[in-house]
């Protein structure tokens, strides 16, 4: 029986894997801002089979409380397999980059408060010498683009500390996977136009869940992804800045 943690469980794609862990009987502890939404989600994994579901509320930028948050959800499950970091927000691109104060409070949502949850994670798995970490960052953290750099940047800081995170713990037997979504079909994303590069919150969930249980470490989601996004990582810089992306 696994105990999974997942912060952000109220996002479109951690609820979907909560659904997943739940028809396996697993005790889960979920964190998320919004409670009321939380308490809907109890109800529904309990029918679904979870074994037992607990539930914290947090502030993704309070840093202070991130050590008491984690300590708490790991001496309730006591040894834990997966620890599952969703949250995060889609920023207004035009509104940050012009007012300082919102782009830092995107880089904090997206970027600094999952580090900082990160760390004390890291700490607790090396203890235990065994378990998964996964984070779901996003293809926008490859390269910077004008119509979302201040996310980007976020989630490209992000990836590149998992990639020092998972050397430090794979001799602890810490498995690290960093999950690059590209299109999702999310209520953050009701706005947008779909089209068939477009996946849906449960297929992207089944694929995170068997990447965790095989130790993946192909982060791009769906697989796809990754010769899109080689192609664009490969264009001169000079040609890039002339793009309208």
């Amino acid at each position: 029986m696994k105990n999974i943690i997942i912060i952000g469980a109220t996002s479109a794609m951690a609820e979907e894997v909560a659904k997943l862990y739940a028809a396996e009987k697993a005790n889960l502890y979920l964190i998320a801002r919004n409670t009321t939404r939380l308490e809907s989600i109890i109800n529904d994994l309990t029918v679904r089979g979870a074994n037992t579901v607990h539930t914290s509320a947090f502030d993704a930028n309070q840093f202070d409380s991130h050590e008491v948050l984690i300590e708490q959800a790991f001496e309730t499950l006591g040894y834990v397999d997966v620890v599952l970091i969703a949250h995060g927000s889609l920023p207004n691109q035009e509104l940050c980059q012009n007012d300082t104060t919102q782009a830092i409070e995107e880089l904090n949502t997206n970027g600094i408060s999952v580090i900082s949850l990160l760390t004390h994670t890291a700490n607790k798995m090396e203890l235990q010498k065994k378990g998964n970490i996964t984070v779901i960052t996003s293809v926008a953290g490859d390269r910077g683009r004008q119509s979302n750099y201040v996310y980007g940047a976020a989630k490209g800081m992000v990836s590149t500390f998992l990639q020092g995170l998972a050397q430090r713990l794979n001799k602890s037997g810490v498995h690290v996977l960093d999950i690059k979504p590209g299109f999702v079909d999310t209520p953050m994303t009701a706005e947008f136009n779909k089209g068939a590069l477009w996946a849906k919150p449960d297929k992207v969930a089944q694929i995170i869940k068997k990447r965790i249980s095989k130790k993946s470490s192909f982060s791009y989601t769906p697989a796809f992804w990754f010769i899109i996004m080689t192609v664009i990582k490969f264009i001169p810089k000079f040609v890039f800045t002339r793009l309208k992306l």
